[in-house]
């Protein structure tokens, strides 16, 4: 089998891993090949629609596991093919040359067990970083059991590092995944933490001291498979943030590729919409301090189809309502819907010279659509406006109803009812 038929095969068969992200790190430049600078990252388009910006290929689709619902399983019938270190290299450097990339996400499935699979990646990379001189970004994935060791030299290597936790909780990990668990999963997450804590102190005293995976560590979870709430995910989000200071966790709507009666049926349709709201609520956890048991709760375990969960937490909570934009402090102005971590900045620059009224919050950015009902200026609401919950809840359902595309059909990732244009633009900038 040639280099490309691998290709072909290989870079298919890791279309399902979502954690795929500009850098976040530099390295340096020195007369080397590529660039790791924060936002120097070429972004493109994957034919399942998600972002990309890199080479995204496994070094192999041979595995020893048989987790319920990769196609890649030791049980299936497909066609199975590893590149070898130096062809992997090779590849990269070329595409690199060609400006096809900027970097690379190298993820694998296992063959033998964790610490030899590690090897042959540890391998392909230390060829493109000392051969080849590469220094553009590289993302690589840690196998759930990888030694310590093997764990350190990778970090070394790499900008990025993760271990996918695949299922939120260790009971779905020993249905649906047996070969894993928690234990193996958790054991390299805090080992890289710990490495890339101590290589910032190390940092801190020598400015020429290696980095350990200056950008981080992220993971990536299924969502879907098996039967855990959106509560449950999203405490389970924000232990992953505390515990092992994670830079993002990916959530991927569970795709059906293999037929088994562990899994939901094969005719079920990806739960797009729950990954969205999944992702709204994450960027509240990182940027907007809010804790999971804010966003849901006992009572309410699952995200409202029509209504953001920045939205449904303010309507949830209309007694703290409404704000004087004003006066009010900036932790507050995060809290209400249609104001971003950007134009809340922008407030409280903008009142230290003249008070705001509500034409100057819609040129410096709110989103009067949704503010207008969490807000007052000068202690007057907006007009025609009615400040209580029933009024607000059904305006906001009724805008998320409307289609996303006026008079027009177009393929959407979600179904039109539920998510609106604005729902789009919200994603893209992440004002909520």
């Amino acid at each position: 089998m040639d280099i490309f038929q691998k290709l072909e095969i290989l870079s298919d068969a890791a279309k399902y891993d979502a954690a795929c992200t500009s850098s976040g790190s530099d390295r340096g430049r020195g007369g080397k090949l590529g660039s790791a600078v924060s936002c120097g990252i070429c972004h493109s388009w994957a034919a399942d629609g998600r972002c990309i910006s890199l080479l995204k290929v496994l070094f192999t689709n041979y595995c020893e596991f048989d987790c319920a619902f990769c196609i890649n399983r030791k049980s299936n019938d497909v066609k199975r093919t590893a590149f070898t270190p130096r062809e992997l290299a090779d590849l990269t450097v070329e595409f690199y040359k060609r400006n096809y990339i900027e970097g690379l996400f190298l993820s694998s499935g296992v063959i033998k067990n964790a610490d030899y699979t590690m090897e042959l990646i540890i391998k392909s990379i230390r060829i493109l970083r000392y051969e080849y001189g590469f220094n553009g970004y590289i993302h690589a994935k840690v196998i759930p059991g990888t030694s310590p060791e093997l764990v350190e030299e990778i970090g070394f290597l790499t900008d990025r590092l993760s271990v996918n936790i695949e299922l939120p909780s260790a009971k779905s990990l020993e249905i649906l995944a047996p070969q894993k668990s928690k234990t193996k999963i958790l054991t390299p997450m805090k080992a890289i933490k710990q490495r890339n804590e101590q290589s910032k102190q190390e940092l801190a005293l020598y400015r020429h001291a290696p980095k350990f995976a200056p950008a981080g560590q992220s993971t990536q979870m299924i969502v879907g498979a098996s039967e855990e709430s959106d509560l449950h995910i999203l405490r389970l989000t924000q232990g992953l943030y505390d515990k092992y200071n994670l830079k993002r966790v990916f959530f991927s709507a569970y795709i059906p590729v293999n037929n088994d009666r562990l899994l939901p049926a094969t005719d079920t349709k990806p739960p797009l919409l729950r990954e969205h709201r999944l992702y709204q609520a994450d960027w509240l956890l990182r940027f907007y301090h809010f804790r999971a048991e804010e966003i849901l709760d006992d009572e309410h375990t699952m995200f409202n189809e029509f209504l953001d969960p920045k939205c449904n937490w303010a309507l949830n909570n209309m007694h703290l309502f409404p704000v004087e934009v004003n006066t009010a402090e900036y932790e507050m102005l995060l809290r209400v819907p249609g104001i971003g971590v950007t134009s809340a900045k922008r407030i409280i620059a903008a009142r230290k010279a003249a008070y705001l009224d509500f034409d100057g919050l819609k040129k410096i950015g709110v989103v009067l659509k949704r503010a207008q009902f969490f807000i007052t200026c000068k202690g007057k609401s907006a007009p025609y406006v009615k400040i209580d919950r029933q009024h607000a809840e059904r305006y906001l359902i009724a805008s998320e109803k409307q289609p996303i595309f006026d008079n027009v059909e177009q393929t959407s990732l979600f179904d039109s009812s539920a998510v609106t244009r604005e729902d789009i633009y919200k994603c893209v900038s992440g004002q909520m």
